[in-house]
């Protein structure tokens, strides 16, 4: 297996420093193969031990696979506008289309379902690694809140700009929920566990999540969802390296019919980015599907290469700065694709 690189190990060893109560899981996938290590502020420990950490949007990637299988079964279609699923909106105007969500094309506002002034209160919080933000979760949607804001904001039937919209994924995960006729919560919890087969991952915090911690190393807790948050479907499930690894293998080897519609390109994302269903797709190579996640003291990365039969997951209890989890992973994932093209 590929050892990670003096130069990955540098950026870990960056990471790690002053966090006293830090755990950072990195693993990796070559082909059938995993590894998995765990470092904190003085080293690399026992990599026997199992974390569970909040993975933030990563719930995203989630939330479209079930969208893709849902597509591919015919309960719903990408061109659907979402007023054909929630039928309480008013039928006197446009409404985003389920790809146009997926995608973030929708035109909805990055900061939604906040206004303004809670949104800046959010990012003060993470600047100062302080606030109550980073002990209860600011975000949270009720239908009467969703239907509300789904109306007030009035698009045209269009493609817009690319603009990264939570609010646009709680809507699909919504829809998700109608369709089932269970509601997404119950209907994710049975797609994690009976689909996808991953016994370590759920919506929501257990006793068994690890807590995060802000920059003076104050403990955070965790993030708290419910079923009646309709933000779920943006970046509720926490999850273990073991099961991201699992779920990383069977994007890879598309195990289920419906995944090669996730990592299609769908639509332009930001300047080196596509987009797939929820995926960022790199755009100078569309085989590399990633998505990433923060919480109030979570980081996370998930990065796979369908081409080349690798993945990498990165987790950590912390906000790591700025791409920081973002860069170990890439860092790793470039390294091994290196590798493989040495030996080819």
């Amino acid at each position: 297996m590929h050892e990670i690189s003096d130069k990955t190990l540098r950026l870990i060893k960056k990471s790690c420093k002053g966090r006293k109560n830090l755990k950072l899981t990195v693993g990796y996938l070559t082909g059938n193969d995993s590894v998995i290590k765990i470092y904190d502020e003085n080293g690399e420990l026992d990599s026997n031990k199992k974390y569970h950490y909040e993975i933030g949007s990563i719930t995203k990637t989630f939330t479209t696979t079930l969208l893709s299988k849902y597509v591919f079964e015919n309960k719903m279609s990408l061109n659907d506008s979402i007023h054909s699923y929630i039928e309480e909106l008013r039928a006197d105007q446009s409404y985003p289309t389920l790809l146009r969500l997926a995608t973030h094309s929708s035109g909805y506002s990055g900061i939604l379902p906040l206004n303004k002034r809670e949104y800046f209160r959010i990012l003060l919080g993470l600047m100062s690694g302080g606030g109550d933000m980073n002990k209860n979760n600011p975000l949270n949607m009720d239908f009467n809140k969703m239907k509300i804001l789904t109306e007030r904001n009035k698009l045209r039937d269009e493609d817009y700009t690319w603009k990264y919209s939570n609010f646009g994924m709680s809507l699909i995960g919504y829809a998700l929920g109608i369709v089932s006729g269970k509601g997404y919560w119950d209907t994710m919890n049975g797609f994690l566990q009976n689909e996808l087969g991953l016994s370590d991952t759920y919506l929501g915090t257990s006793n068994n999540n690890l807590h995060g911690f802000g920059k003076k190393n104050n403990d955070c807790g965790n993030w708290n969802w419910s079923p009646k948050n309709l933000i779920s479907p943006a970046g509720a499930i926490s999850s273990t390296a073991d099961d991201l690894l699992k779920y990383a293998k069977i994007n890879i080897y598309e195990e289920r019919p419906y995944l090669s519609l996730c990592h299609r390109k769908h639509g332009n994302g930001k300047k080196k980015y596509d987009m797939g269903l929820g995926w960022w797709l790199l755009k100078q190579n569309n085989n590399v599907s990633w998505h990433g996640g923060g919480t109030g003291c979570f980081s996370t990365f998930l990065g796979i290469d369908r081409e080349k039969k690798v993945a990498v997951v990165v987790l950590a209890n912390y906000r790591l700065g700025i791409n920081n989890e973002q860069n170990i992973g890439f860092s790793i994932l470039e390294n091994i694709r290196r590798s493989n093209n040495e030996i080819e």
